[in-house]
């Protein structure tokens, strides 16, 4: 938590705060918003893949190696496979969510989820391809979703009301937006969690 901190010019608390955190452990995969004071440039995120350069990146994101640099505070050109980072962008949709795939997903179960289609999942991401790699990130068009909730991926040894905790909410007003008629859960659910 100290080091993303640093990464980003921000604190420890602010981050906590932002995502609703009572403790400073991290998971693998775990998606964080960082407050920043670059509130004016729309960015995605994006998992750094295997092949991967920066000018590549820059082309598939229609930005250049000099705005990703910049943006991430990098000094070279430099990439390693699982690094994540912030790609600057004037083009992509303000009204989108970011998602990390998970073991199983295609691109039309990502899509029925979110009430979306294939194709603007695509367009959004500029993807060729129907395949998706695990731990990859993607934008997620949300023209018609609620804008009262973030998804939540469910972890190991998750519960309604470990969760429920976390965000400040109940067990019930999470049942409730999901039409959920018990309390189990499985490892990768996406959830629905009302922001009040």
């Amino acid at each position: 938590m100290y080091a993303i901190a640093r990464r980003y010019d921000t604190t420890v608390d602010a981050i906590k705060n932002l995502n609703n955190l009572t403790s400073n452990t991290l998971m693998i995969g775990q998606i964080l918003r960082i407050p920043t004071d670059i509130t004016e440039q729309n960015y995605i995120t994006y998992k750094v893949q295997s092949g991967d350069t920066l000018y590549a990146i820059a082309r598939r994101y229609d930005t250049t190696v000099d705005a990703i640099k910049s943006f991430n505070n990098l000094t070279n050109n430099t990439l390693q496979i699982g690094q994540v980072l912030q790609i600057p962008t004037n083009n992509i949709e303000e009204d989108s969510i970011t998602y990390t795939v998970q073991i199983g997903d295609t691109l039309y179960a990502i899509a029925r989820r979110y009430d979306t289609t294939v194709d603007a999942i695509k367009s959004l991401n500029n993807l060729t391809s129907n395949t998706l790699q695990i731990g990859q990130v993607l934008q997620i068009p949300t023209n018609n979703i609620e804008e009262n909730y973030i998804p939540y991926t469910v972890q190991n040894r998750d519960t309604l009301y470990a969760i429920a905790r976390r965000y400040d909410t109940t067990v019930d007003a999470i049942k409730s937006l999901n039409n959920l008629t018990s309390n189990t859960l499985q490892i990768g659910q996406v959830l629905r969690i009302p922001l009040l």
